[in-house]
């Protein structure tokens, strides 16, 4: 990039995590904002989260009586899960079987959630300047009883390109991405990590894998493994 950067330019941080810290609530056996004590576990641990944006029994506000004044209901849960009992880590840190059991809970939760609600979305906020108030490795997992506006357009989009080309037009691009090398980050045997065309973020890649999944737990134990890179 030639245009020189203007833009805030954020200190490194220098603060200390320490591996356990017993107020903590993400912590093993640590006491969360509910008062359950989280159990002392040693690998990933999944729960509900203390303050939700979503109930799975949110009430109906009923009937409007304008047609600009419409509302429904947004029901769902939201799961927060730790990727690991200590603090001091992120997922680059991990060990290779620590992060397949990582991609594992996803698989299975996204399982779990997938069968009651049509939209199940993990993300994780990394770093302060990201919002994330708690260093503790973890992401969040929700799940909604509907599909959010930009999951609603890219799903058009790719019905549309399915039936007009019969194929699923991320296959198509993979092969176009290989073909061109202009945007590709890393590959491997089983997955892409490139820059994608249509990027809107300074700093923004997509992983896409070698064959045609549609979800997570359709994932083979070799792509499992290949999600982790080391």
């Amino acid at each position: 990039m030639k245009r020189p950067w203007q833009g805030q330019v954020e200190p490194q941080l220098l603060k200390t995590v320490p591996r356990h810290d017993p107020l903590n609530p993400l912590c093993p056996g640590a006491i969360r904002a509910n008062g359950e004590v989280n159990p002392q576990y040693d690998s990933t641990f999944l729960f509900d989260n203390d303050f939700p944006a979503l109930q799975p029994d949110a009430p109906s506000p009923g009937p409007s009586d304008h047609p600009l004044f419409q509302a429904k209901s947004a029901r769902g849960v939201c799961k927060v899960m730790c990727f690991h009992p200590w603090s001091d880590v992120t997922l680059p840190l991990m060990s290779v079987p620590e992060i397949r059991a990582v991609v594992d809970a996803w698989a299975s939760v996204t399982e779990e959630l997938g069968a009651q609600y049509p939209w199940v979305q993990i993300f994780e906020n990394k770093g302060a300047m990201m919002g994330c108030s708690n260093p503790h490795p973890h992401c969040q997992v929700w799940a909604s009883s509907f599909l959010p506006d930009i999951a609603q357009r890219e799903e058009r989009s790719q019905q549309a390109y399915k039936s007009q080309h019969g194929e699923p037009l991320l296959m198509e691009y993979s092969r176009q991405e290989l073909l061109r090398k202009e945007r590709l980050v890393l590959t491997s045997e089983h997955w892409l990590v490139l820059v994608p065309f249509w990027a809107t973020w300074p700093y923004q890649t997509l992983l896409l894998p070698r064959r045609h999944v549609r979800r997570l737990p359709e994932l083979t134990p070799a792509e499992r493994d290949g999600q982790s890179p080391k």
